[in-house]
């Protein structure tokens, strides 16, 4: 049996995502760009949030319970792809405890995450994940 040829590296459209979904959602491991950020981490999750609340609301949950299983489910993802996020910024990944902070620290993350660029070029987290888009 012959070895196949490595499989040819051809660079990747806009519209091919950095990582597989599952690395994006529950890994802590790696880099993000911002554009994965703002499409899973915000309004992903944001709408699966709403989802999840409507369809506990519609099977008969009070509200209050609705939206603790729904902020208990996307609490994970947020949290894997915040932490990707910072070390795209070349932080570590505790300073997604900085959302602790009331308002200033929401403020912060979301300035650092999702209108700052991240670091250009391999840093101690991975690869420039930006330049392959």
């Amino acid at each position: 049996m012959t070895p196949s040829p490595p499989a040819p590296t051809e660079p990747l459209s806009p519209y091919d995502e950095p990582m597989p979904l599952r690395e994006i959602m529950f890994s802590f491991k790696g880099r993000v760009p911002r554009k994965v950020y703002w499409l899973y981490g915000v309004v992903g999750l944001l709408l699966a949030s709403v989802m999840v609340t409507l369809l506990l609301g519609i099977a008969g949950f009070d509200e209050l319970t609705a939206d603790l299983v729904a902020n208990l489910l996307i609490a994970w993802p947020a949290a894997a792809i915040t932490v990707k996020r910072w070390h795209d910024r070349d932080k570590s990944g505790w300073w997604l405890l900085i959302n602790l902070v009331p308002f200033v620290g929401v403020v912060w993350s979301l300035i650092e995450n999702g209108l700052l660029r991240g670091t250009v070029g391999a840093n101690r987290f991975g690869a420039d994940l930006t330049g392959q888009l």
